[in-house]
């Protein structure tokens, strides 16, 4: 509880000056650091042959944010299947099965890091560092880059420009600038800086292939071992502060190599919601409304706090934790409270990384790692955990004002029937594509490859494929997934979760920005308010937790009852 109360203050107190940091670098106005680093971004621009001045439509925004996803995922792919050819591979890391590649590459680049390979085994020190700490770094502030525009696209766009787009829509800014800017002034120094932070604490850092150890244990038969070790701190540094996940070694955060005290646990715990909260605050700075950003962090912060606070309890106080076989899997050192802490921040923002198994988590907590990952914005991902919020937003406005008999109105501008159309795009494909492939699953024993077939059975299914489609990443195990079904019925749910819910709100915002505003009055629904967030919540709670009721019962729930009745 102590560390749940320390981590709450850490975050407040940096979050908000990082809001403010992350507004200016998004603005593009002048900062004291444009010496600097006007000196990386200015080649990279003539690099890529854009004018960062240059405004852009969402359509030109969109289209640029997938080209330069497919250039470089088609890249990294390559690089996946060849690794075994390529320099810097030690410890002889053999080419990735195509499949197996695919979903890794796809994983990574949709800022999932869902992870069907053991690390420390199947990648190579270049694959490593270019396919999977290259995407760590890139992808959040893609994630970034569209929300700032599609909160451009609310109000109006940018009208002070000196380049717009085609006349009738909308500026939104320029994706490149809007990529480039955060990646160099936020995220690479951020990730230096806790690189070092854990290095000092032990996490390796070295290109070296790992010391030979000879087991102390004869009976393993085993003349010596291969400790694998590499450039680990790096990689941990901006897997946790980009609300990546995954991990250099198969078990993640759990390997002492890679959260070796109880300084580094804090340390990466800390990570996973700096730059998110960040982003949540950088809303008051960004669009002048200092009570709307009030209803976005207060909203976010009251639902994390919430689940925290259950898992907690359901991790140290409830029955089935004093079963001995929960023990499994869990690291004693690391304690029951900071591993549950851990288990909902990792899946609020959308991490995925873990410092315990989430299969050996009490069926409750594993009930509100799920809930919080359906949900998908109690802080989550940068960017898209905003985004999501937006949408919720945007449906709450709606039936609010169906209630009370206003005109739906969002920073007056009317939400329409366009607009609905499009988000319930969005609220239906959610519970369509999950239920759709657990169910066909389940229902195939031979390509299921899970370890227990009973109610715990349904809840690996089914969290593997909710981790996916909520771009986290963390798993239950106990899944025999490294196979053509699983590795290309998750990497189309990767997709699914991903584009749509970052490119479609843009086109709402777009959609909102070409009309007239309309001005306040007395039939102006007042979306700053308490009771607003509440009514916010609710629909969050109803969109979300009571369409998957059922596979909630029949898997956590039911696994909690038998553990109790045995």
């Amino acid at each position: 509880m102590i560390e749940f109360l320390l981590l709450i203050a850490l975050v407040l107190a940096l979050g908000w000056p990082l809001g403010r940091y992350l507004a200016a670098v998004m603005r593009g106005a002048p900062m004291r650091g444009d010496a600097v680093f006007g000196r990386i971004e200015r080649p990279l621009y003539r690099l890529f042959g854009v004018d960062p001045a240059q405004g852009m439509g969402w359509k030109a925004y969109a289209t640029a944010f997938l080209a330069s996803n497919l250039v470089v995922g088609g890249l990294v792919w390559a690089v996946f299947m060849t690794q075994a050819w390529l320099p810097l591979n030690p410890n002889d890391a053999p080419n990735m099965r195509w499949d197996l590649a695919l979903h890794t590459m796809v994983s990574f680049l949709t800022n999932t890091n869902q992870q069907h390979y053991s690390g420390q085994a199947q990648l190579s020190h270049l694959a490593q560092m270019t396919g999977i700490v290259g995407l760590q770094v890139i992808t959040p502030m893609m994630g970034l880059a569209l929300v700032v525009a599609t909160l451009r696209g609310f109000f109006g766009g940018r009208g002070d420009q000196a380049a717009t787009p085609a006349a009738g829509d909308a500026d939104v800014g320029n994706y490149w600038a809007d990529v480039l800017r955060p990646t160099v002034r936020v995220m690479l120094p951020l990730c230096l800086a806790w690189s070092l932070l854990l290095t000092w604490q032990g996490v390796p850092s070295t290109l070296q292939g790992g010391p030979v150890a000879t087991p102390i244990d004869t009976t393993a038969q085993m003349a010596e071992q291969k400790i694998p070790v590499g450039p680990v701190a790096a990689m941990v540094a901006a897997k946790q502060l980009g609300s990546n996940g995954g991990g250099w070694y198969g078990p993640n955060s759990a390997v002492p190599l890679e959260n070796p005290t109880p300084f580094a646990n804090v340390l990466e715990t800390l990570a996973i919601l700096l730059i998110p909260v960040g982003v949540a605050f950088m809303v008051s700075a960004f669009t002048g409304r200092r009570k709307f950003t009030a209803l976005v962090v207060g909203t976010m912060m009251a639902m994390w706090m919430a689940t925290s606070a259950l898992a907690i309890w359901f991790e140290s106080h409830t029955a089935p934790v004093q079963d001995i076989a929960l023990m499994e899997g869990k690291e004693v050192r690391i304690g029951a409270d900071a591993s549950a802490l851990w288990a909902t921040t990792t899946t609020a923002v959308n991490n995925g990384s873990v410092n315990a198994m989430l299969d050996s988590a009490a069926p409750l907590t594993g009930l509100v790692a799920m809930g919080n990952m359906l949900v998908n914005a109690v802080w989550g991902g940068v960017g898209c955990g905003l985004q999501q919020f937006l949408v919720y937003l945007l449906l709450s406005v709606f039936l609010a004002g169906l209630m009370t008999g206003r005109t739906p109105e969002l920073f007056g501008r009317k939400i329409e029937a366009h607009e609905v159309k499009l988000l319930a795009v969005l609220v239906l494909l959610q519970p369509l594509a999950l239920l759709a492939f657990t169910a066909i699953t389940l229902a195939v024993p031979s390509i299921t490859g899970n370890s227990n077939p009973d109610f715990h059975g349904i809840s690996q299914v089914f969290y593997e494929y909710a981790s996916a489609f909520a771009n986290n990443g963390s798993g239950f195990e106990g899944l025999g997934d490294a196979t053509y079904w699983w590795n290309l019925s998750t990497t189309l749910m990767l997709l699914l979760g991903r584009y749509p819910a970052l490119v479609i709100p843009l086109a709402i915002a777009a959609s909102l920005a070409r009309k007239r505003v309309a001005p306040d009055g007395v039939g102006t629904l007042q979306i700053e308010t308490p009771t607003f967030a509440l009514t916010l919540i609710a629909v969050v709670v109803i969109l979300t937790l009571l369409q998957f009721m059922p596979v909630l019962v029949l898997g956590p729930v039911a696994d909690h009852l038998a553990l109790i009745a045995s």
